[in-house]
């Protein structure tokens, strides 16, 4: 089979003029970055306001392995087969980061026959939105630095400055790093670290704000250090928000692209989904509900991670109701779950993916709580054998969960067809979408939920540092306590510990830290050790990745 990027560069692209105009978009409203995407303006949005909106799917997955699950392809290919059962659909995706690009990853735009188009430009620079974030994030850090050299008039601790340099690419040797070296005009000597640029703050905030009145207020709300007396210092008190949404004013807008069979598309932002939300913006989600009947968007991670931090922030924060959710698992996954070596997945074994299955079941058990229809996607991979595939029926039968299987991959939209027809069936039973916890539930209280309900832990463990954190943030500002959770933890278990496979239960789950994101309002809980700057793999992805003189893109997945 061709490489993904050699499917992309075949692919009979419309221009995207074409593709709005299905979409009721006239050429007026878009602005161009070539003929293949564009930024939809703020005017068409406006006059979508009072138009009703149509059914919202999350797609979710299971805990993530080596073996690959494929949400993303799932998210692309079922809304192609929409079309091909006669739905007016829109896929809403986050924009992938060029961390993983160049690094373990390589493209992240859907793969095989379910890809959104241009696959090199979505993937590399696009439309210059993580970059304008980028440099919203480190004008911000150039005036906290400037501000201690011109005098630190607010009396700012430069030992308690909580505001990182971001870039987005993975360079282990920025984590740790000392600034202001030199001479008097260099700045103060300080440590500082870097991390990557979908962990910044202003990245979710990006991804949260529903307009440039609402964005600023957020920026300046960000907290970026602590006085020598202990007094919080926002951006707002360096009167940094209003230059950093000049340089995001139209990385706010959302970018309409399309896919591999010129279905619309709208991917925008794109914040971590352990350190932060996992999600795309609520604009670009609330804008494709009004261009279609079914939107479906995807959450990071496994449904552990993103799906509870779609359903609990971003919906809180955007007043969304899903209508359906489906939930992506594959025989190659649920087998690593059983036991089974990434090298030997290949190989038929019905004992370990019977064993595997039950972090499928804890999954499935975890959305049920939640009061919504959920479809298990089987996404089928060359190597599932007849009776693997028929085992996992059987398991979902057993577990009375509604199935379908997947092969958008290899057959694009047709693949899709029997997914399609089940979620459109599941978005027609009543759902009674309800969150996991109240806003006014204590920030523990928050926590202890999600630990017990979703990751099956037994009991919470708070160390000194997360107990002080809690209880200095809420003594700052009572408000903060009224903010959802951010859970940072391991993505690839349900608990705080990478090894413990499967569904783990009865263990207790530690708090190291708590840190909050003041202008994204939520509190950030970390568990575990959570790199926010990850590092190059000793053969990264960059090295098979090149252009040849006619400027075509190789090797990007």
């Amino acid at each position: 089979m061709k490489t993904d990027i050699q499917i992309a560069q075949e692919a009979k692209m419309l221009p995207i003029t074409d593709i709005a105009r299905k979409l009721d978009i006239a050429d007026e409203e878009l602005e161009l970055y070539g003929r293949y995407k564009a930024k939809i303006t703020d005017g068409f949005e406006r006059r979508m306001q009072d138009k009703p909106d149509g059914k919202l799917i999350l797609v979710t997955a299971i805990n993530p392995t080596p073996a690959g699950e494929g949400k993303t392809t799932t998210t692309v290919g079922l809304g192609m087969a929409m079309e091909k059962i006669g739905r007016k659909a829109i896929i809403a995706l986050r924009e992938p980061s060029l961390g993983p690009v160049f690094g373990v990853k390589g493209g992240a735009a859907g793969g095989g026959y379910a890809q959104v188009v241009p696959m090199e430009d979505i993937n590399l620079h696009f439309t210059g939105d993580f970059h304008a974030i980028t440099a919203a994030n480190n004008l911000l850090c150039a005036m906290i630095d400037n501000h201690l050299q011109q005098g630190n008039a607010l009396g700012i601790d430069q030992r308690r400055i909580l505001f990182a340099r971001v870039t987005d690419t993975n360079d282990r040797a920025l984590r740790n790093i000392v600034v202001g070296m030199g001479s008097r005009v260099d700045g103060i000597p300080r440590e500082d670290h870097f991390m990557i640029t979908v962990a910044s703050e202003v990245m979710a905030i990006l991804c949260l704000a529903d307009s440039i009145a609402d964005l600023k207020r957020r920026l300046g709300s960000i907290l970026v250090a602590y006085t020598y007396d202990g007094r919080p210092i926002y951006a707002r008190d360096l009167q940094a928000e209003g230059a950093m949404a000049a340089l995001l004013k139209d990385a706010l807008k959302p970018n309409l692209v399309q896919t591999l069979e010129n279905t619309p598309a709208i991917i925008h932002g794109g914040p971590f989904a352990n350190i932060a939300h996992g999600c795309n913006s609520i604009r670009a989600t609330k804008l494709a509900m009004k261009l279609a009947d079914y939107t479906i968007t995807e959450a990071g991670f496994g449904a552990d991670l993103g799906a509870e931090k779609f359903l609990d922030i971003k919906c809180r924060k955007g007043g969304l109701s899903p209508s359906a959710i489906v939930l992506v698992a594959t025989v190659r996954a649920l087998k690593y779950n059983g036991g089974v070596k990434k090298e030997d997945l290949a190989a038929e074994n019905l004992d370990a993916l019977r064993a595997g299955a039950v972090n499928l079941e804890a999954h499935l058990d975890n959305l049920a709580q939640y009061g919504v229809p959920v479809v298990v996607a089987i996404n089928r991979f060359g190597t599932d054998t007849d009776a693997e595939l028929e085992l996992l029926r059987k398991i979902c039968i057993d577990r009375g969960a509604d199935f379908a299987l997947s092969e958008v991959f290899a057959r694009g939209g047709d693949g899709g067809i029997e997914l399609a027809e089940k979620v459109v069936a599941a978005c027609e039973k009543p759902s009674s979408f309800k969150l996991l916890y109240p806003d006014e539930a204590s920030i523990k209280e928050k926590i202890e939920t999600i630990a017990k309900k979703i990751y099956g832990a037994a009991e919470v463990k708070y160390l000194p540092a997360a107990e002080k954190s809690i209880a200095d943030f809420v003594a700052l500002d009572p408000k903060y306590a009224s903010f959802p959770v951010c859970m940072a933890k391991t993505q690839y278990s349900l608990s705080d510990d990478a090894s413990k496979l499967g569904r783990p239960t009865g263990y207790t789950l530690t708090v190291r830290e708590v840190k909050l994101s003041a202008g994204a309002e939520f509190m950030v809980v970390l568990t575990g050790a959570i790199m926010t700057m990850p590092g190059l793999p000793k053969a990264p992805a960059a090295i098979r990745i090149d252009v040849d003189d006619a400027g075509n893109i190789t090797g990007l997945f």
